[in-house]
């Protein structure tokens, strides 16, 4: 029995699992938090829950009341649901049948209106049958009516257009044959009618016979050959024209075409190739001649064609290309008598003919115009970015009269550049060899001048000053780039750039690096022995302080040049055509320039780096293991800050202008100086442990002086830049730290080397020999020392690390100096 109990439980509780969805389902319509409502409900716990301990048992026959309370709900609840759903299906039966008799009493009601409205509109149609047609009838009345207004204006029209057309009243058929052709183009769609077709007919032969007779009038009026008509212009002509502006437009550029041709006839035979005032010299006569044509124009026939003709603009337009015809055809013919100046004054009179045509006339004639914009240039210091030209660039060549002299950028959309100024282009070689023979006397004169007056003065109070020559040489080349880019803005701008690089090139050796103080009695210029180093002790001429404002002069030169050669080529660009932008590339000139500032700033280095020389040759001779005690600094030290007050005040104020490479200079001096005092240190064996801190309070005294070398002498104090304090700090501790090896006991021997490797981080035994040679070790000792160093160094790691061995094991920098000096020994030899 109890397993059957058992078993029927189970089934029970199997039958009671419902499927998630359907539980979730529940839950959400009938929250509940009861544990008996729970999908996963445990008797056990449950009962646990209400019977915690063992005391609580003594409620129990209440919980059992309440439980059984609770199912006789549970039953009643059930028993109520379960009998109200018996009459469910009866009720809904009851409610589908009332819901079907519902619709069907509204379809009824439906068709009904239907058929009203179906009856209502019928009704309005036979009401307005009537009124449709009459709108109908009124609106072909109207149409007719018109129709019939139109053929009596058309059919009156065209009588009319006949008899005036014989009698010539053009003032009259003007606005005759405008209506005419109105009132026809109603009559496009009644063609197919022969009268309507019969009048279209009369009224295109009335406008040709018009067209013929007002043609006929202008020749009797002006004929081909022969002298102008010495009257005005007459009202039947100016009614003609009005007529002609409703002719086909043929009749108009007839009319026009013939009319300038008569107007510029006596031009052709004045101006014939043979005759003496056709040539350049004469050009301005042209020019003079067509504007006493606009006034003569303008007085007798300025009424007689209507204003939207634009009839002196066109006269204008047709005689600037016959005058570009006909100087290009007398050009080739005498080619060889064209020189650059007669050139230059025929290009000037017609440019300024050119904005004259611009100013008074729009160009809305003109077919094919290209509009040339050019900017309006920035006021600045740079020639390239004045307002104006400066006057004293005509003083740089023999030709001085005012057709030299550059104008002003032309007008903003101007149409008629180059309308007659192009037939000059295919002769502008004549400009670009004239410009290349004029810099060339240009830069002899520099020369010449720099020879003659010497090098500039010092000027330690306003900086170093550019060379005059410089700023010349640039306002010349604006003059030229002006020149050339209202004659052409194509090839002839890339033959003036080429001759730009090419003296760009000669000044900077010729002006600036040829003028450079010799390092050596018999070298000219800078050569490979005149930036070796001579024989260690020997004595090196020092530059005098003009030499040193003189070669600051030239850096800062170099300087400006640089900077206006890239503002050259960026207007090069702006004026020359956009297909030839790419093929002006001044870098190699910048570089031309570069290599000059930094063989200067290597002058000044080699200078003082030379002075500093037999001070540091000084220090490796003395005796540094008899040295007793540690005093003052040392004279060399004092000689090398000496000659540094000397030299760096004067190069800083002359460099004032140019503060970055005056930095450069201390940067390099430092790069150069540091290696060569380390190396020199490395000389100074043997030292005692006195001459050590002796050579230690002297390296802090020579970094302290570097550290302040920029500001060195100056009332204005300045932080020194962070690049040139990291390699100072960084070579001259490197100094100190090898004072401080040496300083060291080297017994025990392996504290020795741990404390060198530790301090230096050099894992040269070349290094390491050399420190051993400064503490005055013997051989045998140096040999077990040496292989005790090769025992304690760092084993090379493995990965990201490497790089960082890599750089410990690298030349340090007085190795590398010792290599360049073996290298300039060498090539000394071979030389």
């Amino acid at each position: 029995m109890e397993d059957d109990e058992l078993d029927l439980a189970d089934d029970l509780e199997d039958a009671l699992q419902l499927a998630p969805e359907v539980q979730l389902a529940i839950e959400q319509v009938f929250p509940s938090q009861d544990p008996l409502d729970r999908a996963d409900f445990n008797a056990v716990e449950y009962i646990n829950t209400l019977f915690p301990t063992e005391q609580s048992l003594a409620n129990i026959d209440d919980v059992v009341n309440k439980i059984k309370l609770k199912i006789r709900r549970l039953d009643d609840n059930i028993r109520t649901v379960v009998r109200g759903q018996t009459n469910v299906g009866q009720d809904g039966r009851e409610a589908l049948e009332e819901a079907q008799k519902a619709i069907q009493q509204l379809f009824g009601k439906i068709k009904d209106i239907k058929d009203k409205a179906e009856k209502s509109e019928q009704m309005v149609k036979e009401i307005t049958r009537d009124i449709k047609q009459l709108d109908h009838a009124k609106r072909h009345l109207t149409t007719s009516i018109t129709t019939l207004n139109h053929l009596h204006m058309l059919a009156g029209g065209v009588d009319s257009l006949e008899a005036m057309t014989r009698r010539r009243q053009y003032g009259e058929v003007a606005n005759l044959l405008q209506g005419v052709v109105n009132v026809l183009e109603h009559f496009n769609k009644y063609m197919g009618i022969p009268q309507i077709r019969q009048l279209s007919e009369r009224v295109k032969a009335a406008q040709n016979e018009l067209g013929q007779q007002i043609l006929a009038d202008f020749e009797e009026a002006f004929p081909s050959q022969g002298t102008k008509r010495a009257g005005g212009a007459s009202n039947v002509l100016r009614d003609a024209c009005l007529v002609a502006n409703v002719l086909d437009p043929r009749i108009k550029q007839e009319i026009i075409k013939k009319f300038i041709k008569q107007h510029l006839s006596e031009y052709l035979v004045l101006f014939q190739e043979n005759q003496d005032v056709a040539w350049l010299d004469k050009i301005d006569r042209r020019y003079a001649w067509i504007k006493r044509q606009f006034v003569d124009y303008e007085e007798k026939y300025g009424r007689m064609f209507p204003p939207e003709w634009c009839m002196t603009e066109r006269i204008a337009v047709d005689f600037c290309h016959i005058t570009r015809t006909e100087l290009a055809k007398i050009m080739r013919t005498r080619a060889r008598e064209i020189e650059v100046k007669l050139l230059l004054f025929a290009i000037q009179r017609t440019t300024n003919f050119e904005g004259f045509l611009a100013k008074r006339f729009s160009g809305c004639t003109l077919s094919d115009t290209i509009v040339k914009k050019v900017e309006s240039p920035l006021a600045s210091t740079n020639p390239f970015l004045e307002d104006d030209t400066s006057p004293e660039a005509d003083d740089v060549t023999s030709e001085k009269s005012d057709i030299d002299k550059p104008k002003k950028p032309k007008a903003p959309d101007n149409p008629f550049h180059g309308i007659i100024s192009k037939c000059f282009e295919p002769h502008l070689y004549v400009y670009i060899e004239s410009q290349d023979k004029n810099l060339s006397e240009l830069i002899d004169r520099f020369v010449g001048d720099f020879k003659a007056q010497g090098p500039p003065k010092p000027n330690v109070d306003e900086g170093g000053a550019v060379l005059p020559s410089c700023a010349d040489l640039f306002v010349y080349y604006k003059k030229c780039m002006v020149q050339c880019s209202q004659l052409s803005t194509g090839e002839p701008m890339i033959a003036l750039t080429t001759i730009f690089q090419k003296y760009l090139r000669e000044y900077a050796w010729k002006i600036l690096s040829g003028n450079l103080p010799k390092t050596s009695s018999g070298g000219g210029g800078l050569t490979i022995t005149s930036l070796l180093k001579e024989k260690e002790g020997s004595e090196v001429a020092k530059f005098t302080l003009e030499e040193l404002c003189l070669i600051c002069s030239i850096l800062s030169t170099a300087e400006y040049c640089l900077a206006t050669t890239q503002q050259l080529e960026e207007k090069l660009k702006e004026k020359v055509d956009t297909s030839l932008v790419e093929r002006i590339n001044l870098m190699g000139e910048m570089d031309t320039f570069s290599i000059v500032i930094s063989n200067s700033i290597q002058l000044l280095v080699q200078d003082l780096d030379a002075a500093c020389d037999p001070a540091l040759t000084a220090m490796s001779k003395m005796q540094w293991q008899n040295v007793e005690h540690v005093g003052d600094q040392s004279p060399y030290v004092t000689s090398v800050i000496l000659h540094i007050k000397q030299n760096v005040p004067i190069i800083r104020d002359n460099l004032a202008s140019t503060r970055k490479y005056f930095t450069q200079f201390c940067i390099k001096f430092a790069n150069s100086f540091i290696p060569k005092f380390i190396n020199h240190l490395f000389k100074c064996k043997p030292i005692s442990m006195v001459g050590a801190e002796q050579l230690l309070l002297d390296t802090h005294s020579l970094k302290m002086v570097l550290l302040d070398l920029p500001s060195i002498g100056s009332q204005v104090v300045r932080k020194a830049p962070a690049s040139y304090t990291k390699i100072v700090v960084k070579g001259m501790t490197r100094a100190e730290m090898i004072l401080k090896v040496v300083m060291a006991p080297h017994e025990p021997a392996i504290v020795f080397v741990d404390n060198y490797i530790k301090l230096l981080a050099d894992c040269s035994t070349d290094t390491f020999q050399k420190i051993l040679d400064m503490k005055g070790l013997k051989r045998s000792e140096q040999s077990a020392m040496l292989e005790l160093f090769r025992q304690r160094l760092p084993a090379p790691p493995s990965g990201p690390e490497s790089a960082s061995f890599v750089s410990l094991t690298a030349p340090t920098p007085e190795q590398e100096s010792s290599r360049i000096r073996k290298l300039e020994k060498l090539i000394k030899k071979r030389l």
